[in-house]
């Protein structure tokens, strides 16, 4: 892109930026933002986390609307929380591949078959789904959740990455779900090992819904948070990381003195970077794509994403 594009992009987000916040305040609206968003969607929110600190914020807010740049799930979980506030997201097209695959008549045939076990849904689920289980986890305090589930048997849904990896923690029998992140899941060993030999001295982290191969190979397992935390305070200066590349933003922001070096140049979801800007004002201008969920769905969801709440409250 040319110098001419470039300032004429960067003009154009500064007027959108303008309106955005004009928007907000006239709203009352409260911005949140994953940390696989666009980086100029992560400069203008209010709150930027993992799907454990957006499902805490989105039920502490006191604004009326809820403009949350994430995925559909997200949404909805901020919906659930929040029954009597607007939530509204850029895109509805921005939907979860992972969370897509586990279905309801599934995880009901499942837990017909395994009548004594509880049922832990990773957050990254349809609100369907949620109402469907015992309590929901996230991949930083999933150990905790499993630990705190009164039975030996646990259905896991439905990543089967994270479960393997939570599995290492407990005695407790675990029934995975085969489903997958479409982007963590792509990383290869080769990936790692090809960027450990270009750079010896570099500390390999990756998350947990990496495949267990991968994460075998790295220095520090962990969620977004987790990441972002360990390479902050790390002594190291040089990282290999195995997570989606809008961690990039904070990455760099926190420590603008060590070297990331992303695993893959497809460490990418397509489906969080559907938002953008443009979208964001034309959402809270229009009041929507709204996010709806049926009450009796909301009420059995909400239920046990309290639970995640109350075990893991921080």
């Amino acid at each position: 892109m040319d110098a001419l594009a470039l300032e004429k992009k960067a003009q154009r987000n500064a007027e959108l930026r303008e309106r955005l916040m004009q928007l907000k305040k006239e709203r009352n609206a409260i911005i949140l933002a994953h940390f696989y968003q666009r980086p100029e969607i992560q400069e203008v929110a209010d709150f930027i986390g993992d799907s454990f600190g957006l499902a805490q914020k989105a039920k502490e807010t006191d604004a009326d609307v809820i403009l949350f740049c994430g995925v559909h799930f997200m949404g909805e979980s901020a919906k659930i929380l929040n029954p009597q506030k607007t939530v509204i997201i850029p895109d509805e097209r921005a939907g979860c591949p992972m969370a897509d695959m586990v279905n309801v008549d599934g995880l009901r045939k499942l837990k017909a078959q395994h009548p004594n076990a509880k049922v832990v849904a990773y957050i990254n689920t349809s609100a369907d789904v949620k109402a469907e289980t015992h309590i929901c986890c996230t991949s930083s305090n999933a150990k905790q959740v499993i630990e705190s589930v009164d039975s030996d048997e646990i259905i896991w849904v439905p990543d089967k990455n994270l479960g393997h990896y939570v599995s290492q923690f407990t005695d407790k029998k675990m029934i995975i779900w085969e489903g997958y992140c479409n982007t963590h899941d792509q990383l290869s060993v080769e990936d790692i090992m090809t960027l450990k030999q270009q750079h010896p001295e570099a500390v390999v982290v990756v998350h947990p819904e990496c495949r267990p191969e991968v994460v075998s190979l790295a220095d520090y397992v962990g969620s977004t948070t987790g990441i972002l935390k360990y390479c902050r305070e790390s002594s190291h200066k040089e990282f290999i990381i195995g997570t989606e590349d809008g961690t990039r933003y904070m990455l760099e922001k926190d420590s603008p003195d060590k070297t990331f070096i992303f695993a893959s140049k497809y460490l990418v979801c397509p489906n969080m970077k559907v938002n953008n800007l443009k979208k964001c004002v034309e959402a809270l201008e229009n009041m929507k794509p709204e996010i709806f969920v049926p009450k009796d769905v909301a009420d059995a969801a909400r239920a046990s994403l309290e639970r995640m709440l109350e075990v893991a409250p921080g």
